[in-house]
Order: C-alpha cells, then sequence, then structure tokens
C-alpha cells in the first residue's frame, strides 16, 4: 500500500497533465466538511470519501492505487467538463454533448483505460437518459404557463407535449 503523501505526489502529477487546479483535489487523510473529497488509507484498502457537515455523503474503497486514482479523477475531469462544456456548447443543447466527450478525452490523456471505461460507462448511462435537448424549452415554457396561472400538473402536461422527453432508443 502507497502512503498518503505518495498517493498526493501522484494525484498531482496526473492532474498537472490536464491543468487541473489544487481546489479540485482530494484532501488526504482528513475532511474539510465541504463536500470536498478526501483520501484515507489502511492496511488493506484505500478510500475515496466525500463528508460534508459530519455526515459521510459517499465512500469509494479501492484494493489498488489505480481503482483509487480512476475514481478521484472521475469527479475532476467531470468537474473540468462541465466548466468547459457551459462555455462550448449551443444554449439549446443537452450539456452533456460537449462534457462527456470532453471527460473521456481527459480521461484518456491520463489512460487509455480509463477513457475507455469512462466511454462505456456514458454509453450505459445514455441508455437510461439519452440526450436531451428540449430541456431548457421545456422548463421555460413550464415556468411561464405556471405564470400564467396553470396548475403544476397542467403545466407538466403541456410542457411535456410541445418538448417531449427522448426515447431510450433514439440514440
Amino acid at each position: 500500500m502507497l502512503k498518503l503523501f505518495e498517493i498526493e505526489v501522484l494525484v498531482n502529477e496526473l492532474a498537472q497533465k490536464i491543468g487541473a487546479p489544487q481546489n479540485l483535489l482530494p484532501t488526504y487523510g482528513y475532511s474539510e466538511q465541504t463536500a470536498r473529497p478526501h483520501i484515507e488509507v489502511s492496511s488493506a484498502a484505500y478510500s475515496y470519501v466525500v463528508a460534508q457537515s459530519g455526515q459521510e455523503v459517499r465512500r469509494y474503497t479501492a484494493l489498488d492505487i489505480d481503482e483509487l486514482l480512476y475514481n478521484v479523477f472521475i469527479d475532476v475531469t467531470f468537474a473540468l467538463s462541465v466548466l468547459y462544456a457551459e462555455t462550448n456548447r449551443m444554449a439549446d443543447q443537452d450539456i452533456r454533448r460537449v462534457a462527456f466527450p470532453r471527460q473521456v478525452e481527459l480521461l484518456t490523456l491520463l489512460s487509455e483505460q480509463w477513457g475507455e471505461r469512462m466511454s462505456e460507462e456514458q454509453a450505459q448511462i445514455l441508455k437510461q437518459a439519452p440526450f436531451d435537448d428540449d430541456g431548457a424549452a421545456r422548463a421555460i415554457l413550464w415556468q411561464s404557463l405556471r405564470e400564467q396561472g396553470y396548475s403544476v400538473a397542467q403545466a407538466n402536461k403541456m410542457a411535456h407535449e410541445n418538448y417531449p422527453y427522448p426515447n431510450k432508443h433514439d440514440e
């Protein structure tokens, strides 16, 4: 098992390859209790933990360093990808159309296997939740209908008639 300081060196080296700032990286051995992840090491495993306000929100335990690093960089590259997508997408476009390929690109820079793995995970996500380019228009229409006095149920029905959810088999 690697020690915390050795893991920190590895994480910093990988972060530098993709231009990830320190505030997106985990802490080591302690939690800030701000939902910023931290890494713990025991004699048997590595843990990637998110805690906030004294409550553990998520814990991922890995037996090898590659699995731990993959989980760290899923979060880091997702944050970078969303920031990228916010400035590089069209307004009427599902943000994932830009964010997903960007995340795969960043992970591939770190490890070809990580990029391939994320690509497969994203394909599974899109089978369950296909791209929805009408989401913003649907929300705007819904808000307008509510302001016009329609009930939540009526506004939902009308917004979804005008901008239906995509079919899971369309993509």
